[in-house]
This record gives C-alpha cells, structure tokens and sequence, in this order.
C-alpha cells in the first residue's frame, strides 16, 4: 500500500492571495440585521369587499400595502433587493445606490437607504410627477432626470459613482424570498385559506412571480392572474410565448413596460387579461367614492378590475372562494393626475363608459360593457414609469 506525505511548500508569489476584496462583513451583517429587524416590512390589513347576493359563495379581498412605511408594495421589494444586494457582495461600504425608477421602487429604495446610512441616486425620465420626486428627495435620495432610456442611464451612472445598480427589472424575481413565511403569500394564505386567485398588474413581475412560487413550493392550488394594461409588452409576451415582444409601456403608472422584463416569467401566469386604461381609471374611482375606505392608485384600479372577471368566471362556473388583489399605493400620489378629469382629458383617458360596469358589477353583479368605447392612444414616446 503506498502512502502520500503532505508536505507544506512554501506558495510562489501570487499563488496565495488574500485580501483582494475588503473584509465587509460586519457592516453587511448590520444593515442585514436592520432590514430584517427593525426595518422588515409590516404585515398588512385585508378589506373584504362587498359584493352582491348574486355572486352569494364568492369573496373579494384587498390587500392594504399602502400600509408599508414607504406607502406601496415596493416596500417589499426594497427590503428584498437590498438584502440580495448585500448578501451577494454587490452593494459595499461608501458605494451608493443607483436606481432607475420614477414611482414607488424610487421611494421605498430611499426610503431604506435613508435608515442604513447609503446614499441613493434615482434616474428618472423627464417629466416626472414631482409628488414623486417629493418623496424620493424628502428620504435623502438625489434625483437625475434623463431624456432616453432610464436603465441604460443608471448604469452609466452606476459606472462614474461607482455604484450599485439594482436593477430592479432584473432581480424582482431572485430577490424576493419565496420559501420563507414572512412574505405577501404566505400572509395572504394564512387569513384566506380557500384562496382561489390572486390578480395584480406587473411592473417587474416580482411580487406575481413570488406569489405563484410560494404556492407551487408550498402545494396550494393558488393560481395568479395578471392585469396588463394597454401598451404594455408583457401581455403579448406572454400570450406569443415571445420573450422578445416590445410597446410602447403603460399609460398606467407602476405597471406594464415597454419590453418584457427578466423578472416577469410567464410560466408561473396562469391568466392575464388585458384591461383598457378608461376601465383602470373607472375602478380606481369607483373604489375612491364606495363606502370602503379606499383610495388608491391607478394600478390598483387594474387589479381590481380583473378580480371582477375573476369572479364573474367563477360565479359562471359554479364555483365558491375567494380572490384577493392589492392595494399598491394610496392615491394622494395621483390626486393631480387619475383623479384630475382635465389630466386624463389630455392623455385621452376616458374613464367614463366604464363608470357603469364596475357600478352595476358591485351592485348587481351583473356584467355589461360599454357598447363602445375608444382604443387607447400609443404613447408618443416610450413609457417609463416605475
């Protein structure tokens, strides 16, 4: 039988290097610790809505993710992608981070850096509502209007600050934690367990994407349903099985893009309706003047209208359970927009032939389109409006 002596041999220069990456751990651990501690996000309150006898069986709910201390369901996502972004070695000591976003992902993002002493940088397109920008300065963050693409703008800021870059439209899907029990699908499950369909628009398809991944690890029958709005590339990419599928973007802000985003795996959708943005609008303000104590955002609106068409299958099919949608955000971010007839007048919304089906929806359970109603416009430039 042979035998071999390990012998310890003096490494040749460069053979054994350590140090090349400085050792970061402790701050990483902090600011992990911090995020899952006092900054986790909060578990939020579900309003049961209303419906009518007909629909006798059936059960409408709303998740309040308007609740978040950042205002929006990209609360949860920050927390996500902040901690992916630590955990991967991506973000270190003094390297700030770059986002390209114009709407809630900014905010929550802020939001957080603000609280771990990291500087932000948001790219947002020109023209951005300056409620946003408000809130995006008010948590410390610095904000850089651009004219073209916001994505390709934010890494080359990334690259002169030596940055991280995010990238939400990336990592959604790979950020979020779909196997733990502290998430929106798991909260969710836990109060509804006859849960039958959960429906929200897409932005990044993180949040979607995470609820469908919860329900296939955990053995629910769960299905989801997303709501794309008009102009927006996810519905076609998905219904084309085309991960190449372009538009225009969404006239609808925090939801549809403009190109089907990595994060959007259309695999895990089992439904997707298109909704026409007059029928976003309509919902949105019908939800605002109903005696529910809600008032949202316009991606909100989305959902909400593809939860009736939900229901409206089920009731035809005979069956009983419940489905639930979000509450993305509050609508005091839109009060001078969705909520302004003379804005929508000129981005040739018309919300109005929709008032009547979502109110007898509600009341009577009873489904009647508008008999006609106008195509929506192509926006004149591309859309970016997360």
């Amino acid at each position: 039988m042979t035998t071999t002596t390990y012998t310890e041999v003096e490494p040749r220069v460069g053979e054994d290097v350590s140090d090349v990456y400085p050792e970061d751990r402790a701050w990483v651990n902090e600011c992990i610790q911090r995020i899952r501690g006092e900054f986790a996000p909060l578990g939020t309150s579900l309003r049961e809505i209303p419906l009518p006898p007909k629909l006798a069986g059936l059960r409408l709910y709303l998740k309040r993710e308007s609740e978040q201390p950042s205002g929006s369901h990209k609360h949860r996502l920050a927390a996500a992608l902040l901690t992916h972004a630590l955990a991967s070695g991506g973000l270190t000591p003094g390297r700030p981070v770059i986002e390209a976003s114009s709407g809630s992902t900014a905010i929550s993002e802020a939001w957080y850096c603000e609280r771990l002493g990291i500087g932000f940088h948001a790219v947002v397109p020109r023209g951005t509502a300056p409620e946003k920008l408000a809130l995006i300065t008010q948590y410390g963050g610095q904000v850089h209007p651009v004219d073209g693409d916001i994505v390709e703008e934010a890494k080359k800021l990334a690259a002169t600050l030596d940055g991280h870059f995010m990238d939400q439209f990336t990592y959604a899907e790979r950020a979020y934690d779909w196997r733990g029990e502290d998430g929106l699908a798991p909260e969710l499950i836990r109060t509804v367990p006859d849960l039958a369909w959960f429906v929200m628009g897409a932005g990044t398809g993180g949040t979607a994407t995470s609820v469908a991944r919860y329900a296939r690890y955990t053995g629910r029958t769960l299905r989801v349903c997303v709501t794309d709005p008009d102009h927006s590339a996810f519905f076609r990419g998905w219904r084309d099985k085309n991960p190449a599928a372009t538009d225009k973007g969404s006239h609808i802000e925090g939801i549809g893009r403009p190109r089907v985003e990595p994060s959007f795996l259309p695999p895990l959708v089992n439904r997707m309706i298109q909704v026409h943005d007059g029928a976003s609008v309509a919902a949105m303000r019908f939800a605002a003047a109903a005696n529910w104590d809600i008032i949202a955002g316009p991606s909100t609106g989305t959902g909400l209208f593809g939860a009736m068409r939900i229901l409206l299958g089920m009731h035809a099919a005979g069956q009983t359970g419940a489905v639930a949608t979000v509450m993305c955000d509050s609508g005091d971010r839109y009060l001078n927009e969705y909520y302004n007839d003379a804005w929508l007048a000129d981005k040739q919304i018309d919300h109005k032939p929709w008032m009547p089906t979502v109110e007898r929806f509600f009341t009577t359970g009873d489904w009647t389109p508008p008999a006609a109603y106008e195509p929506m416009p192509k926006p004149a430039t591309t859309m970016w409006n997360m």
